[in-house]
């Protein structure tokens, strides 16, 4: 009895266990089901029906013309599902499959998809009620599956198991879901019933799910795909396959054939990643020329991402890239070239209107190439020098398409956890005098954790930050003109800082916040200056570096020193008589140039400003005048107005100062970084130079790069000014700190115009009592030093001539604006500051102080010969100024000593 039993249950065990010795372990199967696109909506080109050895496809139902019966199978070609479809997305999912597959694996596909229909149609439990109130045409096609399309998929499936292992289940459905947002748990719910009829292991058993045509190719139903990309978060193995660049049809719901063949193609790369078939990362690593600095450009699951070492202490960790535009969004999905191009760079120029007027350039350019869908998505190429790196993104045309809109960058900077930060909060849009701002004219925040960085529009460039083991580090942007709006720092979120376009609610809403550029087409530079001392961020000359002139200069521009009486008189002094008296002033101090700020059209008038110009002329003394920006943007009310908005108006206004000898324009209230102001600043400075006009910029963007890019650019305000020492009580209290701060940060990334020296005791012209001066007169001259620009407008008045220290006056008349050389020697961002300029042979040592203890510090002057004489300008502790002389000590050294609020003043005689 015991044998018989034994006998019996041994051929159980032979006849049941038959089909499973029968299976082909390397035949892969794939199930795939959904409404139209899945089922196929454009009819397929010739290229799409040559079979691909290897791929297989399993006939869903009767198809006599076709020479198919159903639950067999066949070289696979289109159509996949019914027999009238056209081609789909899984054509090209399994050709591509194919073509990676090891040498001996096949794939078949089982395509169940009915057009029109919801996700309810595959409820197993529920799909009857949904199929009474399907349309007629609709049921043709539910029929053709015998009523139950999930019936059908499952039937097929279970005989498909015989033959081969289901690897994973592929869906493209939802356009009839639109708005849904329970179509994830139904979603669910279908996959975990495919996953008990077949006895399928969910960890084993991946769902791929694609997106709708997307919002770029004008998708009728796009607005789905935030919904579909919930489904990772519901199934733990479902991955949603972005249809970004892929083309649609004029319907608005179907992809084109070009389309299905790249949705597709991603569908299959997705899965074989998903298998662990293609390789998920790749990382590359370069080095500066001293191999200190060192980048590695990587990708992690598609996404591409970078990092900065400087030695062995992180700097940047896991930062972010790619850029998302209306031809494909090229921040996932990437594959990383496995090849690195670096080539060693080298370039010697000269500018007398920066830090520095030689600079020798020395880095390692290395290019990380970037492919999707096979095809270049962009390289990113990195400036790696010592201490600075510069990077941008090189795009591609893709396929026939030559232009693209950028319409965000995934770029960000993420610091080590405990990193502290320096800056300043980018201004809400349409907001202060006239509605104008943006306009960088914000405070700082200093020295706060980054997690304490929540201003509501996000942070300027550029940014100071101190990492946890010490290191500072800048970042900025240089390089951007008419090509590509200016970016900023986001809020710190997800760890860092994202690179962030424009709001779009700047300039009065006028103009797209994105970026339009031809193909190939580079976008500006983003630096990052990297020092174990701050040393590096003084003297980093980067913003230059990586930049070159876009035109040549039409005559040698010259450069010096300015007053203007705006800034302490105000608009009441905007005649003719004051006019005069801050000529003569400028006379008296030697000054190269005069400011004539608004309202001089009409209060001084065009024939009598030909007067006052020759006037100037005959004392030596060459003239700028203002004029407003706008024409359209803001609320800016003051004149001249709509001269510089318009091209035609433009010209015809510089034909005149070119006629009457101007030497150069302040132009004011732009309130925006969108790629059209971009323009409008590019025009300015590209038609001023064919007139021979040197233009400076107030309420306006950080300049960036702009001093090499533009022969005639001397300098924009971009910072909280000279001006709101007038309006503010706020500001003049913390005029001290905010002086500490720039040489660090707004100033060591371009020239600043900050209209300040002020020798007044109080900010008005009756100079008695009012908005009361808290800073000393040596504070006010080393910022002389300390603020870099080419053309400087002081706030010097003509009643200073009598009530200001002589030795003052002294120093302002020889004053330079122009520098050789730049030389960091003591500071910290916030508490004090120490450097020192040269011109020619002269070398000024310029200090101040915002701490509220007395600075109290021994500063080596190597630049100076032992015993060579000094003159020093120090204050005491009641902030009364004097001059001394002394001779240098033989260990070079000064014993420095400034009060709070104080400054000092070290030159060679």
């Amino acid at each position: 009895m015991r044998k018989t039993i034994g006998l019996l249950v041994w051929s159980i065990f032979f006849l049941t266990g038959a089909n499973t010795f029968a299976q082909d372990d390397d035949f892969h199967i794939y199930l795939c089901f959904g409404q139209s696109n899945m089922q196929g909506a454009t009819k397929a080109e010739p290229m799409d029906t040559i079979p691909v050895a290897g791929f297989e496809m399993m006939s869903p139902m009767d198809c006599p013309d076709l020479n198919r019966k159903m639950g067999e199978w066949y070289p696979a070609k289109p159509p996949l599902a019914n027999c009238n479809a056209g081609l789909s997305p899984a054509d090209y999912f399994g050709r591509t499959m194919a073509e990676n597959a090891k040498e001996g694996v096949k794939i078949g596909v089982i395509n169940v998809a009915v057009g029109g229909c919801k996700i309810e149609l595959y409820d197993k439990d529920n799909y009857k009620s949904y199929v009474k109130t399907a349309p007629d045409w609709m049921l043709n096609w539910i029929n053709e599956y015998g009523g139950n399309p999930y019936g059908r998929l499952v039937e097929l499936a279970k005989k498909a198991q015989k033959d081969g292992v289901i690897k994973g289940i592929l869906l493209h459905q939802g356009e009839s879901n639109t708005g849904d947002t329970l179509w994830p748990q139904k979603v669910k719910e279908v996959y975990n019933n495919l996953l008990k009829d077949l006895d399928l292991d969910p960890a084993q058993t991946p769902l791929l799910a694609g997106e709708l045509l997307s919002e770029d190719e004008n998708g009728a139903c796009a607005s789905m795909n935030s919904i579909i990309n919930t489904l990772p978060q519901v199934i733990p193995n479902a991955y949603v396959v972005p249809s970004d660049g892929c083309e649609g049809t004029q319907d608005r719901l179907h992809f084109s054939a070009a389309g299905y063949r790249k949705l597709g193609k991603r569908y299959a790369h997705r899965m074989l990643q998903v298998l662990g078939q293609e390789s998920k990362d790749v990382a590359l690593t370069a080095k500066g020329p001293d191999s200190m600095l060192q980048v590695t450009v990587g990708t992690r699951n598609g996404m591409p991402f970078y990092n900065v070492i400087y030695g062995d202490k992180p700097v940047v960790v896991d930062a972010p890239l790619g850029l998302d535009t209306n031809l494909g969004d090229f921040t996932k999905n990437l594959v990383l070239k496995d090849s690195l191009i670096i080539a060693p760079m080298s370039e010697t120029y000269y500018m007398n209107k920066i830090k520095k007027e030689k600079v020798e350039y020395k880095a390692n350019e290395a290019v990380f190439s970037f492919l999707k869908d096979g095809l270049n998505a962009f390289d990113l190429i990195f400036s790696i020098g010592n201490n600075d790196i510069a990077f941008r993104y090189k795009m591609y045309p893709q396929n026939e398409h030559l232009s693209t809109v950028v319409k965000s960058e995934a770029t960000g900077f993420k610091f080590p956890e405990d990193t502290k930060s320096f800056l300043s909060p980018m201004m809400t849009p349409m907001t202060g005098f006239a509605r104008t701002a943006p306009s960088y004219e914000s405070g700082y925040e200093v020295e706060k954790p980054m997690v304490e960085n929540k201003s509501p529009e996000g942070y300027v460039f550029p940014g100071l930050f101190r990492t946890e083991s010490g290191f500072w580090v800048l970042v900025s942007e240089t390089g951007v003109h008419g090509q590509y709006p200016a970016s900023h720092l986001g809020n710190f979120n997800n760890g860092g800082y994202s690179l962030e376009f424009p709001n779009p609610r700047q300039n009065n809403g006028y103009g797209s916040s994105a970026a339009q550029i031809g193909l190939p087409g580079l976008s500006p530079w983003r630096t990052i200056t990297v020092g174990k001392t701050l040393k590096p961020i003084v003297e980093t000359t980067i913003a230059f570096d990586v930049v070159h002139p876009l035109y040549e200069p039409s005559k040698q521009y010259e450069y010096g020193r300015g007053t203007w009486s705006w800034i302490i008189w105000q608009d009441v002094s905007m005649n003719y008589d004051d006019q005069i008296k801050y000529v003569d002033l400028a006379a008296e101090l030697g000054y190269e140039f005069i400011l004539i700020d608004a309202w001089w059209d009409s209060r001084i008038g065009y024939e009598r400003m030909e007067e006052l110009i020759n006037y100037a002329k005959g004392k030596g003394v060459d003239v700028f005048l203002w004029y407003n920006s706008n024409g359209s943007w803001n609320d800016a009310f003051q004149t001249p107005i709509n001269k510089m908005s318009t091209s035609v108006a433009r010209k015809k206004e510089m034909k005149w100062l070119n006629k009457v000898r101007v030497k150069g324009i302040k132009v004011d209230f732009f309130g925006g970084d969108k790629q059209t102001t971009m323009q409008l600043y590019e025009d300015i400075l590209s038609d001023a130079n064919d007139y021979g006009l040197m233009v400076v910029f107030h309420g306006a963007t950080l300049p960036r790069g702009w001093e090499r890019m533009f022969p005639n650019f001397v300098g924009s305000e971009a910072v909280l000014a000279s001006e709101m020492l007038v309006f503010s009580q706020d500001v003049r209290e913390k005029e001290a700190l905010y002086a500490t701060l720039h040489p660090f940060i707004r100033n060591t990334v371009a020239s600043m115009e900050f209209g300040g020296t002020v020798l007044n005791k109080f900010f008005n012209k009756g100079n008695k009592d009012g908005q009361k001066r808290l800073t000393s007169d040596i504070f006010q001259l080393a910022t002389a030093i300390l603020y870099q620009n080419p053309v400087q407008f002081f706030a010097i008045t003509p009643n200073n001539l009598t009530d200001a220290p002589e030795w003052a006056l002294d120093f302002m008349r020889t004053v330079p604006t122009t520098w050789d050389e730049t030389v960091f020697l003591d500071g910290y961002p916030g508490k004090y500051v120490i450097l020192a300029r040269r011109h020619g042979n002269q070398w000024y040592i310029a200090g101040v102080n915002a701490q509220q203890e007395t600075l109290e510090i021994d500063v080596r002057l190597p630049m100076l010969d032992s015993g060579e004489k000094l003159t020093i300008y120090r204050d005491n502790k009641e902030l009364m100024g004097s001059a001394t002389t002394v001779k240098l000590k033989k260990n070079k050294q000064v014993s420095i000593e400034i009060p709070n609020k104080g400054g000092i003043l070290i030159k060679n005689e």
